[in-house]
């Protein structure tokens, strides 16, 4: 018996596992709800028994909020290597519902010019992409009667409203937890058909600040001309920011840690299939707006950035009311790359800020505000080469190491945390409308996903 047995399984098994799929996806395990506590509960113990099934050791694990689903198998296995399967069994709020154009929570196979897709709340994010390991695992079961090597399944419950109690889980049960390897599972291709591991994820820091002027909103009659008008500061402020010729950052050291992106990286970003047009088009955008001598690609996985996420102040009803505002407010954003330190990167903001304010006018800042550095995987790893020709032999062309715009705070807990190096491989679509209304996972994604880490696996394993 070989690989390909497995496959052939995977292959014959696709219409009883797209059901489990769907029995997984009827339960509303919407976990930042608290009406949802026994539907996330219920998700749990679905996957408990559906772990158990297949003779893997799982248990539902209490937390202080939703529980973990725990698995264990091939322990005695000493000699194979070891590695996590993370994914979360939560999912977002459907709201506004009435966006839906079926039921979220009685999904559907559909039929789209992109082929057959799963059409339901979870079904890309992440019940979907989760069971593809499950289903690769089952087949590899039922062919081989074991595992190729050990495997740890960690599933949580609460990743769509920020982890709670992941942090203490994490630290309570580290012996337990702690493999050779962390597979994750919550991530997508860089374009349709593209396998792609995603090997860096931008770090963030959040900040907030008011300016304040005049002690009390003033009569513009009375004090327009020579009043400080706050909000006229913050715009002042935020546009001295950036370089307006060449996109940057024009905070001073704000790049300090960032590094080049090696040639061979880039190499494979540019040959990914990536469509400018396309990305841009998805936002309305007839242009890119950034850092002008770096691609789109590498502004969005290389480059770190500083976001205006939102500024209020003054009047803000129907109407109109002639006030000079006492105070602005400003909320701010930038995601991190390589090696910024968000502490020092926060010192130089606030720097920025406050050599920039006037006589008459001073700063406020919120004090309780986070950062997280990037993560940068160590692809030199053989297992993430391994895992890279396994995904080009499945899908029949060259398999990328991908960056991702966004953060995924586990990779980070199971590096700072468990001292293990985490390899993300996903099968989602840009188009999959993940936390929105009307989500999808294709079915080419759940099959070909499946046979993916079948192949991943025994690529470990040699």
């Amino acid at each position: 018996m070989s690989l390909n047995d497995v496959l052939d399984r995977i292959d014959t098994d696709l219409d009883a596992a797209t059901q489990r799929l769907l029995e997984l996806l009827r339960i509303q395990s919407i976990s930042t709800d608290p009406a949802y506590k026994a539907e996330c509960d219920k998700a749990a113990d679905w996957l408990v028994s559906d772990l158990n099934s297949i003779g893997i050791k799982a248990e539902k694990r209490p937390t202080p909020g939703h529980p973990m689903v725990v698995g264990h198998i091939g322990e005695d296995n000493t000699d194979a290597p070891h590695v996590l399967f993370y994914g979360h069994y939560d999912v977002q709020p459907v709201d506004p519902l009435n966006l839906w154009k079926t039921a979220p929570f009685e999904p559907q196979l559909e039929d789209t010019e992109n082929g057959t897709v799963i059409r339901g709340r979870g079904a890309s994010d992440d019940k979907g992409q989760l069971m593809t390991f499950v289903e690769a695992c089952r087949a590899w079961k039922a062919i081989h009667g074991t595992l190729p090597c050990r495997i740890t399944f960690f599933f949580e419950g609460e990743e769509e409203s920020g982890s709670p109690s992941l942090i203490p889980f994490m630290q309570e049960h580290a012996a337990e937890l702690k493999a050779d390897l962390a597979l994750i599972c919550d991530t997508s291709m860089v374009s349709r058909g593209v396998p792609s591991i995603s090997s860096q994820l931008r770090g963030m820091l959040k900040d907030e600040f008011t300016l304040v002027g005049p002690r009390i909103d003033l009569h513009s009659g009375h004090y327009g001309g020579p009043g400080l008008n706050p909000l006229r500061e913050m715009s002042r402020i935020i546009a001295s920011f950036y370089n307006e010729e060449t996109g940057a950052v024009a905070v001073d050291g704000f790049y300090e840690g960032v590094e080049k992106v090696p040639a061979e990286l880039l190499r494979q970003w540019e040959a990914s299939g990536f469509e400018a047009k396309d990305y841009l088009d998805n936002a309305g955008y007839t242009q890119a707006h950034g850092e002008k001598d770096y691609s789109i690609l590498e502004q969005q996985w290389a480059r770190p950035t500083l976001e205006i996420n939102g500024i209020w102040g003054g009047y803000n009803g129907a109407g109109s009311k002639t006030v000079i505002p006492s105070e602005a407010h400003c909320k701010i954003t930038c995601r991190l790359v390589g090696d910024m330190d968000p502490d020092a990167l926060r010192t130089k903001l606030r720097n920025h800020v406050e050599t920039q304010l006037k006589p008459d006018c001073k700063v406020i800042w919120d004090n309780d505000m986070e950062g997280s550095r990037a993560s940068v995987m160590d692809i030199t790893r053989p297992e993430f080469e391994a895992a890279r020709g396994a995904l080009s032999d499945e899908w029949n062309r060259e398999a990328v190491f991908c960056g991702m715009g966004g953060s995924i705070p586990i990779a980070g807990f199971f590096k700072s945390i468990l001292g293990m190096e985490s390899m993300l491989v996903g099968y989602a679509n840009e188009d999959d409308a993940i936390h929105s209304p009307n989500e999808k996972y294709d079915l080419k994604s759940f099959h070909k996903g499946t046979r993916s880490w079948a192949r991943i696996l025994d690529a470990l394993t040699k």
